[in-house]
C-alpha cells in the first residue's frame, strides 16, 4: 500500500496576518483543494492522510464531501514544527503502508506523472525526491549585503514535494532528527542525517509552492493551462 501525507498545518507567515493561504480562492476551489484533488485522482496512491491545524476539522471534511473524494483519508493535527507534523501523519498510516508520499498542501500544480514516477524510484531505492535543476547563477553571501562567493549550480537541484520513502526509512530518519533534537526544513534532510541516499526525480515541468500573494496569479494560470 502507498499512502500520501499532506502536509496542511502551516500558518504561512508570509502571506500576512490572518491569511490563510490553503484556502485562498484559487481557480474556483481553496488552494489546498487542488492539492488533494491531484493525490485522490493519482492511481499511484492508496490512501491520504491530511495534517491540518486544530480548528479546522470541518472544514476539511466539508472540503471533501465538495470534492466528491474516492480514496479514504484521515484528519490528524499537526505539530509544532513541519517535522512533527510529518511525524504524526506517519503514526496515522493504515498498518500495511509501504510507501508514504509527503506533499506540500501549497503545491497545488504536481502532475500525476510526477507522483507516479517518485513512487516507483521511491519503491526502488527507498528514497526519492522530486526535484529541478538550478539554472540561475547562485551566490552566496555571509552578511546579506555583498556576494562572497559563486557556488557552482551544475551541482545544485530545488528540491520540491512530493518527497517518498518506504515507511521505516522515513520513521528511523525522523526518529533520529528527534532524539538529536534538531529542526530539518524538509524530510529527504532527515535522510542524509541517517545516511540513507535520496534519490533525485527530475521535475520536468512547473510545480510551484505558494508562499507568497505574488505567486497565485501564476499558480491560477498554470492550473487554467492543465484542467
Amino acid at each position: 500500500m502507498t499512502s500520501a501525507i499532506i502536509v496542511a498545518a502551516g500558518k504561512g507567515t508570509r502571506m500576512g496576518p490572518h491569511v490563510d493561504k490553503l484556502f485562498l480562492p484559487l481557480n474556483g476551489l481553496p488552494v489546498v483543494a487542488h492539492t488533494w484533488r491531484r493525490f485522490d485522482d493519482s492511481a499511484a496512491i492508496d490512501e491520504i492522510v491530511l495534517v491540518i491545524r486544530d480548528g479546522q476539522q470541518q472544514a476539511f471534511s466539508d472540503l471533501g464531501r465538495q470534492l466528491g473524494t474516492q480514496k479514504p483519508f484521515r484528519l490528524i493535527l499537526g505539530g509544532k514544527e513541519r517535522q512533527d507534523s510529518v511525524w504524526n501523519g506517519l503514526d496515522a498510516l493504515a498498518a500495511d503502508a509501504e510507501l508514504v508520499v509527503i506533499q506540500d498542501g501549497a503545491r497545488p500544480c504536481t502532475p500525476g506523472s510526477l507522483i507516479a514516477r517518485t513512487v516507483m524510484v521511491a519503491r526502488e531505492t527507498g528514497a526519492a525526491v522530486a526535484a529541478q535543476p538550478v539554472t540561475d547563477t547562485i551566490k552566496e553571501s555571509d552578511d546579506g549585503t555583498r556576494v562572497d562567493r559563486t557556488l557552482d549550480r551544475s551541482r545544485l537541484w530545488a528540491v520540491q514535494t512530493p518527497q517518498v520513502f518506504r515507511v521505516e526509512v522515513i520513521r528511523r530518519a525522523l526518529a533520529l532528527v528527534r532524539n538529536q533534537g534538531r529542526v530539518v526544513t524538509d524530510d529527504t534532510a532527515a535522510c542524509e542525517l541517517l545516511g540513507h541516499p535520496v534519490h533525485l526525480v527530475v521535475s520536468v515541468g512547473p510545480n510551484p509552492k505558494i508562499t507568497q500573494p505574488e505567486d497565485l496569479p501564476y499558480v491560477e494560470f498554470l492550473l487554467k493551462s492543465t484542467s
